[in-house]
């Protein structure tokens, strides 16, 4: 992460709005004599610790790849991104940028028993199923709860406790109000560059000077 102040996110509740809306994560940590190893697993914000926490699993064997629990780890989350092309501020000079949300989540992971863990699994699915009309949960039949039960064993759980954050969150904030108009309305367009979910996230970090901008127009 580049170190400047600029678009810093510092506000631990948006942190967590993050990586509630953006659960796909990858995580890193630095094994001593093997190096960087990575893994990608979905993360949940732990709802009832203090401070900021999250709650995952690996599958075995990343457990011992990333030697869990022994040493620090980063789990990155990504929010919205994309591409801003220089055409869509219609001024000159300009040059294209990059927006993105991005969240740099450090600590060192807590090893979770088997019940723990299950909890974590179960938990997992009711938050990826519950937007469906008819729920596949974990315990949906006593088949399931034994299924369940028996393939908690190929996974490790674990807990992060977050000692340390880096967060940014670059969204056209240093362009005026009608030029952030522009990049929305050119995101959300059909093309090579379509990408509402940026333009809604685009609007709602700058909705106080679009506003504005719509009041004196």
């Amino acid at each position: 992460m580049r170190h400047n102040p600029d678009y810093a996110l510092d506000d631990l509740d948006a942190v967590r709005e993050l990586v509630r809306d953006n659960p796909w994560a990858t995580i890193v940590t630095h094994v001593p004599g093997r190096g960087l190893v990575a893994s990608h697993y979905p993360v949940l914000v732990d709802e009832d610790a203090d401070g900021l926490a999250i709650v995952s699993h690996v599958g075995r064997p990343d457990e011992r790849l990333h030697e869990l629990g022994q040493h620090e780890t980063m789990v990155i989350v990504y929010g919205p991104q994309g591409y801003v092309s220089p055409g869509w501020y219609e001024s000159s000079p300009a040059v294209p940028t990059w927006d993105f949300a991005v969240a740099h989540l450090h600590g060192t992971p807590e090893l979770l028993s088997d019940d723990e863990n299950l909890a974590v699994l179960d938990r997992l699915v009711a938050w990826f199923e519950s937007p469906l009309p008819d729920p596949f949960l974990m315990h949906r039949t006593l088949e399931n709860t034994a299924y369940a039960e028996r393939i908690v064993h190929g996974t490790v759980g674990f807990r992060l406790r977050v000692d340390r954050v880096e967060a940014k969150e670059k969204m056209s904030q240093d362009k005026p109000a009608a030029v952030i108009a522009r990049v929305i309305d050119a995101l959300r367009r059909p093309g090579p560059y379509e990408n509402p979910r940026l333009a809604d996230r685009i609007a709602v970090v700058n909705r106080a000077a679009l506003q504005t901008e719509e009041e004196t127009a």
